[in-house]
């Protein structure tokens, strides 16, 4: 097709989410499996908040990113799951290109978010395991307050970039996407108009984003781990391992679903 004629296409006005709609039979077994896992972790990530703010035991620096963790799991989860939800009740996969644009910026924002609290929480873990007579002056609270803040910061000004230069290009093919949300990849392959400085872009910011926090965090780990080993008896490894288990199970999934999600393919 010529320039021309792809230049006096309109971008469309609304996609369609293909996703998970092929086999009617099972939109209400899906729907409330769906249901489940949203209202287990919206409801698991509410408690912990809860507990954290009204606890004073737990005003330390661990609880306060695990607070702020929790709540990034709630907006990550919101994004996207009672979209998927509403479509398995009412058979209606559209959604507005304005809806899928904010739906791609806060799973971006949330995303990104999410992996600096993970590279934050394993700084943490490694100042109270390997400096525990100096933790309480490193990761003090205006230090920690700091450090979930910028995560914050940082997840939202990635995501503005990439959805800035995402909203430049045209649409001019079919408005189908294959996904059950308005995912990076399957957005990219409609667009018609170069995609040359967005995809430097993406790449940059998927580099700042998500490959420095996992290397930091894996660094961080690599320490700890150092330090573990170095502690003479087996119930004091046991204790200093315990402390970051959850943590490293969280770090594993996380990272392991971006990888088969993203990389491999």
């Amino acid at each position: 097709m010529e320039k021309e004629e792809w230049d006096n296409r309109t971008s469309p006005v609304e996609f369609l989410l293909l996703g998970l709609s092929n086999v009617p039979k099972l939109q209400m077994p899906l729907f409330l499996l769906s249901l489940m896992i949203y209202m287990v972790t919206v409801f698991g990530n509410i408690l912990i908040v809860v507990l954290v703010v009204a606890d004073r035991h737990l005003h330390t620096p661990m609880y306060v990113f695990l607070g702020n963790f929790s709540s990034v799991e709630i907006c990550y989860t919101s994004t996207i799951l009672p979209r998927l939800l509403a479509s398995f009740l009412t058979r209606d996969r559209s959604i507005s290109a304005q809806g899928c644009m904010t739906q791609f910026f806060f799973f971006g924002c949330f995303a990104g978010t999410e992996c600096y609290l993970l590279a934050t929480m394993s700084y943490d873990r490694y100042l109270a395991i390997g400096q525990p007579l100096l933790y309480a002056s490193l990761m003090n609270w205006k230090v920690c307050l700091q450090l979930a803040a910028g995560s914050w910061l940082a997840g939202l000004l990635m995501s503005t970039i990439v959805t800035g230069q995402f909203s430049k290009l045209q649409s001019c093919g079919p408005n189908a996407i294959d996904h059950f949300f308005c995912d990076f990849a399957r957005l990219l392959e409609l667009a018609c108009s170069d995609t040359t400085a967005l995809r430097l872009v993406t790449f940059i910011i998927c580099f700042l984003d998500v490959v420095f926090p996992f290397v930091f965090t894996l660094v961080s780990y690599i320490c700890i781990i150092a330090v573990i080993l170095r502690i003479p008896t087996t119930m004091g490894r046991q204790k200093a391992f315990s402390t970051c288990s959850s943590h490293l199970t969280v770090v594993t999934v996380f990272y392991g679903t971006l990888i088969v999600v993203y990389m491999i393919p």
